[in-house]
């Protein structure tokens, strides 16, 4: 098998690298010549206390190594594929509490909790309310004058007042939600100057602000989720603490990922035009999953190997890091029939976007396929001839496809 034309040092998880692109050339060399390769990295540069990771580049081992728990967990390192290099041990610990890096059992004593809050009719009973305000954040930002950034005035937008919908968040709360969340995950760019210390005080915050609802609920329950997670904790439900990370779970998980795969979309639209106005005439049930696998919000997690195993023909040793880079799935052409091109019928499209299957697969995907139908509806009937009015400005991050800013104009 020959050796990919990578240059000597490339990492897959450099902040710099995706704060300008997504590397899929390289994920291409990769899948073809080595698809599971060891990336070496200078000892504790992503805050483990190792030498690098192995890259899993293809659908099929990404998909393996989700689905298999028992052999790659998400415990032992957390989920997250790179910290700072002065992350300490206890702060990385400290997040196995969060339900993404939980194995199970403990996950799934959890996750059972949790997926009362996310039955079909529960999000069936927020449609219309969504709906509404799809409609009503597109025409405000439709009567700006002049460019906006579509960011901040669109895409975020419906992914907070969704979850402040689901779990009773007050609506005026929904800006504290999206600083502090990000605040929690833009500790790589240098534009939010945002500090280690600085972080954790957003995670407390909003840890504290969650676990408040919960004793509020507790005291005076009312028909919502939050009460339904919560209360009689004896009867198998959170407690407060549980609660308090499950939120700021979904900060990130709702928020994040949901308003970068919106903007990605919208940008996706813009740059080919055939397709928006072909979505435009059609609306396609399908446009929604397209979106979320061109997008790819999170462009890698991680697991480590629980012992010796063989994965892409590669020895994994006991305690190795795993990186799944759910981007180079995305693009697999063993599975994707023209997988650079955007291709909103695509049909079927069996995408890892939401995750790669097993105990950890997205638990808010029919929230955001929701939310990522309403808001382009919502787009195409307010604004039909948006245009771009700039290139956007991408996040720096070791793992999230972030965009930070999108301007774009009705004129």
């Amino acid at each position: 098998m020959p050796c990919p034309a990578l240059p000597d040092g490339f990492d897959l998880t450099d902040p710099d690298l995706l704060h300008h692109r997504v590397p899929l050339p390289e994920f291409a060399e990769l899948r073809q010549a080595e698809p599971v390769r060891w990336i070496p990295q200078p000892h504790g540069l992503a805050g483990f206390a190792d030498d690098g990771y192995w890259a899993v580049t293809r659908h099929a081992d990404v998909k393996y190594v989700s689905t298999h728990p028992e052999i790659f967990s998400s415990y032992l390192n957390t989920a997250i594929i790179r910290f700072t290099q002065d992350m300490e041990r206890d702060a990385i610990d400290a997040q196995r509490l969060i339900l993404l890096n939980m194995d199970p059992p403990e996950h799934t004593r959890v996750r059972q909790i949790v997926q009362r809050g996310f039955t079909p009719r529960s999000i069936r009973a927020l449609e219309d309310r969504l709906r509404a305000r799809a409609r009503a954040i597109t025409e405000s930002a439709r009567d700006r004058c002049g460019p906006f950034d579509f960011v901040t005035q669109v895409a975020c937008e419906l992914p907070l007042q969704a979850i402040a919908e689901l779990i009773g968040i007050p609506q005026d709360d929904r800006a504290k939600i999206f600083d502090w969340s990000n605040r929690m995950i833009s500790y790589d760019d240098p534009e939010y100057a945002i500090t280690k210390e600085t972080g954790q005080e957003s995670a407390t915050e909003l840890i504290a602000y969650a676990m408040n609802m919960a004793a509020d609920r507790k005291r005076c329950p009312a028909h919502d989720i939050v009460t339904t997670l919560v209360a009689a904790e004896d009867e198998g439900n959170l407690n407060s603490d549980e609660f308090g990370f499950f939120v700021l779970m979904l900060a990130v998980a709702g928020n994040e990922t949901t308003r970068n795969a919106i903007t990605h979309g919208m940008h996706a639209f813009l740059t080919h035009p055939e397709q928006w106005d072909r979505y435009k005439r059609e609306r396609p049930s399908t446009a929604a999953e397209e979106i979320v696998r061109w997008a790819t919000p999170v462009n890698s997690f991680q697991r480590t190997a629980t012992q010796d195993t063989e994965l892409g023909g590669k020895r994994i040793r006991k305690g190795d890091r795993v990186g799944l880079f759910y981007a180079s799935a995305n693009h697999d052409p063993e599975v994707f029939t023209d997988p650079d091109a955007f291709d909103i019928t695509r049909d079927p499209n069996p995408h890892l976007g939401f995750g790669g299957g097993g105990p950890h697969y997205c638990l808010g995907k029919s929230l955001a396929v929701l939310e990522i139908d309403l808001i382009f509806n919502a787009v195409a009937d307010t604004m039909p001839d948006l245009r771009l009015a700039a290139e956007p400005r991408r996040l720096r991050s070791a793992w999230i496809n972030g965009v930070k800013e999108l301007r774009v104009t009705t004129a």
